[in-house]
């Protein structure tokens, strides 16, 4: 990859020395130097003073506007300390933070999209965080409600001492190739009202690889069977908290039986469509936009300049 995906940017070291050490934990957060990301609802606040930009807020607005949530550290960069803020509980303070026309809250996506690659990586990361600790308060083991630790890293539960941390969800997602073609679908929901195709995806199962993945997805969604497959790169994805796997793959036949439970429709399409999508000159297929790894796979596939 020539740059990383939208959402694969991130720049900040994550500490995870530093963020072992509560003390320093707490000072960092009362540290005027250091900056604090709101967010409410998951949406993130941003400024538009000099160009759209992640709108941090120091320890000092902090403590005036009286926020109580617990900061989670995100990491440190030229010997800053990065956290992100939930206020979403406290509506009535994070109103403050949109003082004027300069700054607002705005949706993830909306966001990462008009933001440069190393903010949205933080974005990424911080909204992930923010979302887990807001869904996961109490233990998985006993039922007894957890602390934060580690600085948002980890929760830990003060009744049976276990440990529970945020989970990412691997997400293998693949274009199917065989020679000039390559096989898009429409799972059921937005991708069909909206129109548009997109490369096979779904979750990896427990103790199953990439490749065997790959190849349960695309047989169960198409019915078709697939050979090789390769790596291309990957993206980690908020919505809640997955990490898309980007793969290609030599498909071994042809005929297509669709999941029609998951799937509104599973087809192939020729190099020559696929160009034509990408140039948003088709007048039947539409594909995900930059903002997607299924768009950067199938553009990867679309402009080799010979078949598979």
């Amino acid at each position: 990859m020539k740059k990383p995906h939208i959402f694969a940017g991130n720049p900040l070291d994550r500490g995870d020395q530093e963020r072992r050490d509560e003390e320093w934990l707490e000072a960092q957060s009362r540290d005027p130097k250091n900056r604090f990301l709101p967010l409410r609802e998951l949406d993130i606040l941003l400024d538009r003073r000099s160009g759209i930009r992640l709108a941090w807020i120091d320890a000092g607005e902090v403590r005036r506007l009286k926020l109580s949530a617990r900061p989670l550290f995100l990491g440190i960069s030229d010997g800053v300390s990065h956290f992100a803020i939930d206020v979403s509980e406290q509506n009535g303070r994070a109103r403050e933070l949109v003082r004027d026309e300069t700054r607002w809250f705005e949706e993830a996506r909306e966001a990462a999209m008009a933001l440069s690659p190393t903010e949205a990586g933080i974005v990424a990361q911080a909204r992930m965080q923010v979302n887990w600790h807001a869904r996961h308060r109490f233990c998985g083991v006993c039922g007894h409600e957890t602390d934060i630790a580690r600085g948002g890293q980890m929760r830990h539960c003060p009744s049976c001492e276990s440990d529970h941390f945020p989970r990412t969800d691997p997400v293998v997602i693949m274009v199917v190739s065989r020679g000039d073609n390559c096989l898009l679908g429409q799972s059921r929901g937005r991708l069909s009202r909206l129109g548009w195709y997109s490369a096979l995806a779904g979750f990896v199962d427990q103790a199953e690889t990439i490749e065997e993945a790959v190849r349960r997805e695309v047989r169960e969604e198409s019915g078709i069977k697939v050979g090789e497959v390769r790596y291309h790169s990957s993206q980690p994805w908020p919505f809640p908290s997955s990490l898309m796997i980007g793969c290609h793959a030599q498909a071994l036949t042809t005929n297509i039986q669709r999941d029609e439970e998951e799937m509104a429709d599973v087809r192939w399409w020729s190099r020559a469509d696929v160009r034509l999508a990408l140039a948003g000159e088709h007048p039947h297929l539409k594909l995900p936009g930059p903002i997607a790894i299924a768009h950067h796979l199938i553009k990867s596939w679309a402009e080799t300049s010979t078949p598979d």
